[in-house]
């Protein structure tokens, strides 16, 4: 195709009318994949003739083109869309010049993502003289290509920024990297301006340096030579004062300007390299031979100067001699925090401590002008902010607040006393309502701190009643907000109250709290008042006559916004008041559904509208969808009333039929994000009610389609609802062919699909074992085929956990028909029957092979049916071994009554619930000796994760060099634990009555057998033996 006509195809994807819009975009589909093309369209973009706005279109196209494709070379589907080799060599010679030619910054933005995909996949090999041309481009005297040469540098360093091995990156940032700090050293010398290319190449230097130590600090970045340079450039660019005039006036606009986007990449830099390369104290023991000497520098020579340089920062800002950004206050706060627990840094930081917290954070902690117009203009998402601590945790509030728990939390002796003094200092004095606030907020933070503290949980009583209390009904809705905050918190973490009437008046004042005009009030009322009702039972029941209307606020609360906070009161609320809400359970429900099926339907909708299509035409963005995370909420919610009217069968029934349309509608439409819930509800709902509704099927068939299709690494969320089908709607499936062949197909494409891992073919086996268990004598047409897919994984090296489970396959197909599956086995190849027998009996002779309970029991039985198997029909491989059944099952009964203990143990301690930690306080604050480095629970939790990436990269470059990993695949494996949760359809079945029967039946129909089963037992097994039959015999009468 000509360049006029591709020009005009492109010309037209951005036309207003659909119709004209829709049919180019085909045009260009249909041509996508003739060789040439992606030239064309590299011409096109450099033709400085053409509108800027189809130039731009092509970029797009190309770049999403690039990304999709360019990885796959030879092996792709004939129809599937591809790059050619001609066009991969014209994007290798012409994506350079086109970036130093870029009329616009929307079009160097797509042509440097298209480089990095590139640079990914063909670096070093097919593009040897990428390096050369970089450092060409950076030393030139145009501007325009030292910026191409910057761009050029960042998108080589993102290409490798992630990748464990250090093999390709160092090798770039030994090249580059010297003369990038040199340029950056020149251009940071100059006078700053309002002109845009210095910032914009400094923004560009840093953020690839920064992006270079994602994962390691390559030697060269260890060295004198590299870290002494680009150290002074990050101090200068720092301490940079900037003119008024080289920046917006507006504070929005200088968060945006490329100037303070260069210092907020200086900051991050400082501070990356002392929390992850520089702090010789919180290292990780996987790393000190890498970095510790580095570490010991860095923290000797850098830190000292960063503190000391942050220090002065602040200084400037909170006396308003300077400005700073949001994002450069937040790594200040970030650098302060990792000071805390080295004693090197700590020594130099404690003397500022205490005026830090009382201006540079308490500042971000007041009721500021930030938060009044936030509070005022979205109510909604104030209490989003400040409730919800992910919500925006790069944040200086959230930065500073981390920093204030972290001086509590390590340095508990020095700091922590004198923080609560300035807070009562605050509010003893005429201080203002915001400045109130941003004391009461410093304790609402420290809540958890405060009650954990031995001499200060003693007098919080009193401070409730002396300074919130008094806010619950300030004129002042923040200072109202607040107070129940704090309330929530310190009830929360065992607030004990010595007047009952004090008790009730503040848990009134929370319950008032729901009718506030303010919405962040009743949002906080709302959460104090689950807390108070979760501790006091004498709360507890005087909210029960009102819970109807607490629960009509919580849900119009939750109907008016997206709040999960309380999606998650309502939950406890839920749980709490079981039985007075039984009577409006099914109402509740509806008004659930009726919310969730309205977020189903926005979301629905949304994907509808974006064309799958369509994005080889727009830009590759990612949108995260809080409809989403809402309907999650909702369903929990859902699920908590489910759980709790389990004991009323005819309420259970009517609820169910009002949820199962929502299942159906987020199936239907393959809202993947919300398939959790859906298990998690329709195993539920299958589960309480034993049975299984005629409505229900709908979800069983869609559940099939969507494994089959979009949710094929679904299956661990999916089984149990499938194993619930079969159980309780066994009758159905024996009737329906269809059915148990879905069943069947889905056991099957676990084991055959490449990408699925072992836990799903693990999932699929016991989707196996409930077919073989509960369809007994109804699936003999799928028997071949269950024992085939199962056989196949008997060679293949796989984890203890799909070792046994595959072997439970065969087990469960010779207990569904031991003649049959016998003969499957024989009929496969000669022989087979027997190396079954010899892995099986292998586990029941070997130490803790079977370890659960229902592992011994089902070969148990197993062992029984195949003891009235008639001689005849006894393999030939097999019958010089089948004596030995005896005294396997007999090794089984040995193990089988402490195997029952361990499970009655961990099911005792399950149902007791988790056991309340007597030492969370201890760990909480640090009482110990305050000069010392503080290693904690995170330092412990950061050391397991480094110990973790070390192992398993290890073991990923021994794979890499084609050596074996079963050496140490059994110090990996854990031990199979009891699935408590798990009812087994063996579970009523007597183990030691089958035994006796079949051993009875092997007697007299296998005299010989059984005579060589009986004399070769030892004097233990013929004492284990009589003991078997005495239970059996026991057990027999007590059930007649």
């Amino acid at each position: 195709m000509d360049l006029q006509t591709l020009t005009n195809l492109f010309a037209t994807t951005y036309n207003p009318d659909p119709n004209i819009r829709k049919s180019a975009e085909l045009q260009i589909r249909k041509i996508a994949n003739e060789e040439g093309v992606i030239g064309a369209l590299l011409q096109i973009i450099a033709n400085a003739s053409i509108e800027a706005a189809t130039r731009q279109a092509c970029a797009v196209w190309l770049k999403n083109r690039v990304y999709k494709t360019y990885a796959l070379e030879t092996d792709r589907r004939p129809d599937q869309p591809f790059i050619g080799n001609a066009d991969r060599e014209s994007l290798r010679s012409s994506v350079l010049h086109l970036l130093a030619t870029s009329p616009s910054r929307a079009i160097t933005t797509q042509l440097g993502a298209a480089l990095k995909t590139i640079i990914a996949h063909d670096f070093p090999e097919k593009w040897p003289g990428l390096i050369p041309q970089i450092k060409q481009l950076l030393q030139s005297n145009s501007v325009q290509e030292v910026h191409a040469g910057c761009i050029a540098a960042l998108e080589a360093v993102r290409a490798f920024k992630f990748r464990q091995t250090a093999d390709v990156l160092p090798g770039i940032i030994g090249e580059l990297f010297p003369i990038l700090v040199s340029i950056a050293t020149q251009m940071a010398g100059q006078t700053p301006t309002s002109a845009q290319e210095i910032p914009t190449m400094l923004h560009l230097i840093l953020k690839t340096y920064k992006s270079s130590i994602t994962v390691n600090l390559s030697a060269h970045q260890q060295s004198a030579e590299s870290i002494v340079p680009w150290g002074k450039l990050f101090f200068a660019i720092v301490n940079l004062q900037l003119p008024a005039e080289s920046t917006p006036a507006d504070e929005e606009g200088r968060e945006r300007s490329e100037w303070w986007r260069t210092k907020k990449w200086a900051y991050a830099i400082l501070g990356r390299l002392f929390h992850r390369f520089g702090n010789p104290s919180q290292l990780p023991s996987t790393m000190q031979k890498e970095y510790g000497t580095f570490a010991a520098h860095f923290v000797d020579q850098f830190a000292p100067e960063i503190l000391s340089t942050y220090l002065k920062q602040v200084n400037l800002f909170v006396n308003k001699q300077a400005w700073l950004s949001k994002k450069c206050q937040y790594h200040i706060f970030t650098f302060f925090t990792a000071c805390v627990k080295p004693k090197s840094t700590w020594v130099l930081l404690k003397p500022h401590a205490q005026t830090l917290v009382s201006t540079f954070v308490f500042s971000q902690l007041t009721f500021n002008e930030e938060r009044k117009e936030l509070w005022n203009t979205d109510p909604v998402d104030y209490v989003r902010v400040s409730v919800d601590e992910y919500e925006n945790y790069s944040s200086p509030v959230a930065a500073a607040t981390t920093f204030l728990l972290s001086l509590a939390t390590n340095r508990t002796k020095i700091a922590f006393m004198p923080i609560l003094a300035f807070v009562n200092q605050v509010l003893r004095s005429n201080a203002s309502p915001q400045e109130r606030f941003g004391a009461l907020n410093m304790v609402a933070a420290l809540g958890t701190h405060i009650m954990s503290h031995p001499e200060v949980k003693t007098e919080m009583e009193q401070f409730i009643l002396s300074f919130v209390t008094p806010a619950l009904s300030a004129s002042e809705p923040y200072l109202r907000a607040i107070a129940l905050e704090i309330l929530g918190t310190v009830v929360k973490h065992g607030l004990q109250w010595s007047n009952p009437q004090q008790l009730m008046s503040h848990s009134q004042a929370a319950a008032q709290a729901l009718d506030d005009s303010e919405f962040p009030v009743q949002v906080q009322g709302a959460l104090a008042l689950t807390e108070m009702v979760t501790a006091y039972d004498e709360v507890r029941q005087a909210v029960a006559p009102q819970v109807g209307k607490v629960v009509h606020a919580l849900v119009k609360m939750s109907d008016d916004t997206d709040l999960s906070v309380v999606n998650a009161a309502m939950e406890v609320i839920v749980e709490q008041y079981q039985v007075e809400l039984l009577p409006v359970a099914a109402e509740l429900v509806a008004h659930l559904c009726a919310t969730y099926m309205r977020y189903v339907q926005e979301i629905a909708s949304k994907e509808a509208d974006a064309d799958p299509t369509q994005i080889e035409f727009d830009d590759i963005s990612g949108d995260d969808n809080d409809k989403s995370f809402s309907a999650m909420g909702v369903a929990k919610t859902i699920l908590t009333v489910v759980d709790s009217i389990e004991e009323s069968k005819e309420i259970l029934a009517q609820v169910q039929e009002i949820i199962v349309p929502i299942l159906i509608s987020t199936l239907e439409h393959k809202l993947i994000d919300l398939f959790d819930y859906v298990y998690e509800l329709s195993d539920s709902l299958t589960f309480h009610s034993r049975s299984i509704a005629p409505s229900m099927w709908r979800v069983f068939e869609l559940t099939y389609s969507a494994f089959k299709t979009d949710a094929v690494d679904f299956l661990e969320e999916m089984l149990p609802t499938l194993d619930n089908f079969i159980s309780y709607g066994a009758d159905n499936i024996k009737g329906n062919n269809d059915y148990k062949r879905m069943l069947v197909d889905i056991y099957t494409t676990s084991l055959s699909v490449e990408h699925l891992g072992e836990n799903d073919k693990v999932n699929g086996s016991k989707l196996a074992e409930s077919i073989l268990l509960n369809l007994r004598g109804s699936v003999d047409d799928y028997l071949h085929i269950i024992i085939n897919a199962a056989l196949s994984l008997l060679d293949q090296p796989v984890t203890q956990a799909l070792r046994l489970a595959n072997l439970e396959v065969l087990v469960n197909a010779v207990l569904y028909n031991s003649v049959a599956a016998l003969h499957i086995m024989e009929t496969k190849q000669a022989g087979t029957a027997r190396k079954f027998f010899d892995l099986w009996f292998a586990a029941i002779n070997g130490d803790n092979k079977l370890p659960r309970v229902h592992d011994k029991k089902l070969s148990i039985l197993t062992l029984s049916a195949l003891m009235e198997v008639p001689a005849a029909n006894v393999p030939d491989s097999l019958r010089d071994g089948w004596p030995g059944i005896v005294g396997g099952a007999l090794r089984l009964f040995k193990d089988l009554p402490k195997a029952i203990e361990v499970r009655k143990a961990l099911q005792a301690e399950y149902d007791a619930g988790e056991e309340v930690d007597d030492t969370y306080a201890e760990k909480l604050l640090n009482f110990n000796d305050e000069e010392g480095d503080v290693w904690d629970d995170e330092s412990a939790y950061l050391e397991m994760l480094a110990n973790e990436s070390a192992r398993l990269r290890a073991k990923s470059e021994r794979q890499g060099d084609g050596s074996t990993a079963d050496s140490d695949s059994d110090e990996e494996e854990e031990l199979i634990e009891e699935e408590l949760t798990y009812i087994s359809p063996i579970e009523t079945v007597d183990a030691y009555t089958t035994f006796k029967r079949a051993l009875t039946t092997l007697q007299v129909q296998n005299g010989p057998a059984y005579q060589a089963a009986t004399t070769a037992l030892d004097v233990d097994q013929q004492t284990l033996l009589m003991e078997v039959m005495r239970i059996a015999d026991a057990n027999a009468t007590a059930a007649a």
